[in-house]
């Protein structure tokens, strides 16, 4: 059967893909959950799609969805040794007071880093240290947090291990062209050449268009703009709410203001989950809309303490138990798509929402019933108790205030930090030599890397499973079948042909640099994953039948694929800094847009002058 000339296979095919494009764009429904209705649907449309059940879930077997788990595994365990955070306590003595030392000192290290150890671990470390050596510098974090991202990004380009879509590259260089998989540093350096350029962008003209977003000395009630959304109020001897429950005040008010603090005699407890009862005297900080505050203070006989409204500094009381702080909520949190009551955050661990930066959006009224989305900036009142809890985990990355001091205080001048910190090291370098010689291949090393951390005490079994981000792996096992339907029904030599097209009016060279523009524009708007899932098969048969080299038109794809700059949704690292930045959808576009062409050119150009064309 066919239809305009096309068979009914590969339709059937590019209507699924067209479904799951649609689909990891808007986000209705979570990508990995899209993930896994690919494997069904792929599974269920066995006649038309050529891929049966066995092959429909050989994504969860392919050898780079295993590398990338324990890959996950062995970052966790070189994080727990303490080095990255130490290395930013250092390099903030280094640099605070000097802008440009700061922003060589975020990009120069978190690039190199981000080689060989998952770039999103690396990047929560850094966002609070950066943040605060903003502070201590007197420069807008926006300044230093898009440079900090895009520095992640470049420095995977160093190693097979920088990322995930190096790893699917590597399988397909071994199963669709006369080769074995890329080595551990073959392209390291063309990934080199990457990261200067990208680094030299950062520091002159990305310098430039970065916008500072954020107040260098804002103080977080004035970034969140609360001025109007915070009060004292003081209870006064004949006010109603005298022998009432403090955690009762919300309920009586419909929760449009919401009791945080209260102040007695010196004492300062947070009102959520306390039984303390209204005294007269008491001072309570309370979270709403003016109108609303003013209307509780005239119900219970309540007096504004002040003229002026609060600062970060008097709302905290000097308390050290009680705190601002700010919390990201990354792509893997069990909150996505909960409401702030869904979510049970002040019932379960005392932390408070205050307001919620989207971009450059801001939320700070009917905050219960606001969905949570990845990339969301919370400002929290929480406890030393709650941020360490969230620390272990990965649905919240919460930013206290200071953290670099916290660090520099705990810090010390011992070298290692625990006594498996060299073995940590030892086993990593191990993993990535064994790889680099061909001893083994770089998913036994990983597999083996991990076994001698768990063994070793490095890291606990709970903590490796723990580390790994189960959304991305899902994705990856999901989409990797597409390639698999792609080639079966012929879908991919059908849009080869469309690419081959434009061989009749332009060089090879152009069309190789087409290839790359084509996959990084898709990249930003789908995951990276997806793009090179999808690009790869086009790429390499188009290259066959243009007579041209398939591994330069992999690389082509596989580069592009890994440096997604111009939206905030292309690459995990950016949405992590898209609320804390306080960035509009458009200052990836202004900045990343120059880079990504500027890298285009250089990457294109790499490609042919070491690998040929």
């Amino acid at each position: 059967m066919v239809l305009a000339g096309v068979p009914t296979a590969p339709l059937v095919v590019f209507a699924l893909i067209g479904v799951a494009l649609g689909l990891f764009v808007s986000e209705v429904i979570p990508n990995d959950v899209t993930a896994i209705g690919i494997v069904v649907a792929l599974a269920a449309l066995e006649p038309w799609t050529g891929v049966d059940a066995r092959a429909a879930i050989s994504g969860f077997a392919n050898a780079a969805t295993v590398t990338i788990v324990a890959m996950y595994m062995l970052s966790a365990g070189i994080q727990r040794t303490g080095l990255v955070q130490r290395l930013g306590v250092h390099l903030a003595r280094l640099t605070r007071g000097s802008e440009t030392r700061a922003l060589a000192a975020t990009v120069g290290t978190t690039g190199p880093i981000a080689g060989v150890i998952n770039n999103t671990p690396v990047v929560a470390v850094f966002i609070p240290m950066i943040t605060d050596l903003a502070r201590e510098t007197g420069i807008s974090p926006s300044k230093l947090l898009l440079p900090l991202s895009y520095a992640a990004i470049l420095g995977g380009t160093l190693t097979l291990v920088g990322t995930s879509t190096n790893l699917l590259a590597s399988e397909f260089a071994a199963t669709l062209l006369d080769r074995g998989p890329i080595g551990m540093f073959e392209f390291t350096a063309l990934g080199a050449v990457v990261l200067v350029v990208g680094l030299a962008y950062l520091m002159t003209v990305g310098r430039w268009l970065t916008p500072a977003r954020i107040p260098a000395d804002a103080d977080l009630v004035e970034e969140f703009e609360l001025g109007d959304f915070l009060a004292e109020l003081a209870v006064a001897p004949d006010s109603s709410l005298v022998d009432h429950p403090i955690e009762g005040l919300d309920d009586r008010t419909a929760a449009a203001v919401t009791p945080l603090q209260v102040r007695r005699d010196g004492e300062t407890f947070l009102a959520a989950g306390t039984d303390q009862r209204f005294r007269a005297g008491d001072v309570v900080v309370v979270n709403g809309p003016r109108t609303a505050v003013n209307r509780v203070r005239r119900r219970f006989g309540l007096r504004r303490v002040g003229p002026d409204g609060i600062s970060e500094e008097s709302f905290t009381g000097g308390d050290s138990s009680h705190r601002l702080g700010k919390a990201v909520v990354p792509e893997s949190s069990k909150f996505r798509g909960e409401t702030l009551s869904e979510s049970r955050l002040e019932a379960f661990h005392g932390m408070t929402v205050l307001a919620i930066r989207r971009g450059s959006d801001l939320i700070r009224t009917d905050l219960e019933s606001v969905p949570l989305e990845a990339g969301d900036l919370l400002l929290v009142q929480t406890t030393p108790e709650s941020v360490e809890y969230f620390a272990e985990g990965d649905d919240l990355l919460v930013i206290p205030e200071d953290p670099l001091d916290r660090l520099e205080e705990g810090a010390g001048t011992a070298a290692p930090l625990s006594s498996e910190t060299p073995v940590a090291v030892a086993i990593m370098v191990a993993v990535v030599g064994l790889a680099a010689l061909d001893a083994l291949p770089i998913v036994i090393a990983a597999l083996g890397g991990v076994f001698a951390m768990v063994v070793t005490g490095c890291l606990s079994s709970a903590d490796a499973y723990d580390a790994v981000s189960w959304n991305v792996v899902f994705l990856l096992a999901g989409v990797i079948p597409l390639g698999l339907a792609m080639e079966a029904t012929g879908g991919a030599a059908l849009l080869a042909e469309a690419l081959v097209a434009t061989g009749a009016v332009l060089p090879i060279v152009a069309v190789l640099f087409l290839c790359y523009l084509v996959t990084g524009l898709l990249a930003n708007v789908i995951t990276p994953v997806a793009t090179v899932v999808l690009m790869i098969p086009i790429a390499v048969d188009a290259a066959a039948r243009l007579d041209a080299s398939g591994f330069t038109f992999l690389l082509a794809v596989t580069f592009a694929s890994a440096t997604s700059f111009m939206t905030p949704v292309g690459y995990q690292t950016n949405l992590m800094v898209y609320g804390p930045g306080g960035y509009e959808f458009t200052d990836f576009l202004r900045v990343g847009g120059p880079l990504q062409l500027l890298l285009s050119v250089v990457t294109t150009l790499g490609i042919v002058a070491l690998w040929g064309i």
